[in-house]
């Protein structure tokens, strides 16, 4: 089973690609920390973002999208935005034909750490002895994708 999974923002968001065949570990294929620029029009990087994650779908051929939902903040105007990116990336998924899965950042903790009140340390720490992730990797967009990677394969075997 081959998922996109990503960590949903605007200015950035994390995008991963995993694998896991039976009887095997999980594997990260790809990772990165997408941007797009603050200079930009909302819809030039709102464009950015669908084009970016339809040319993944694309080249890795995923068989599913596993998402975070969003949690509510202080910020309604920066909770709109990463909504409004959200609903890129989930109509890129949609397009493609791909099942959606889409879990809180309680259910990805659990499923990584075992606590759901984890801090990003944690996560991370959790991330890089589950699967091998390259030493370099610092963003914490990249390691929330991964994880939310690992908590849909967890439960697809469950």
């Amino acid at each position: 089973m081959k998922i996109i999974a990503i960590d949903p923002g605007f200015e950035r968001l994390g995008i991963a690609i995993l694998e896991k065949n039976l009887h095997e570990k999980e594997k990260v294929i790809f990772s990165e920390c997408f941007k797009t620029s603050s200079k930009d029009p909302f819809s030039k990087r709102l464009g950015e973002i669908g084009e970016h994650v339809r040319l993944l779908i694309k080249k890795y051929k995923p068989e599913a999208l596993s998402i975070e939902t969003l949690y509510f903040s202080t910020n309604q105007k920066t909770i709109i935005t990463v909504a409004e990116a959200r609903g890129v990336m989930l109509y890129e998924a949609a397009r493609a034909g791909l099942p959606i899965y889409e879990y809180t950042p309680l259910q990805v903790k659990i499923a990584v750490t075992g606590y759901g009140k984890s801090d990003k340390k944690g996560v991370i720490d959790m991330v890089r002895k589950l699967v091998n992730v390259d030493k370099d990797k610092a963003s914490d967009d990249e390691f929330d994708a991964i994880a939310i990677g690992l908590c849909c394969l967890a439960s697809m075997r469950n």
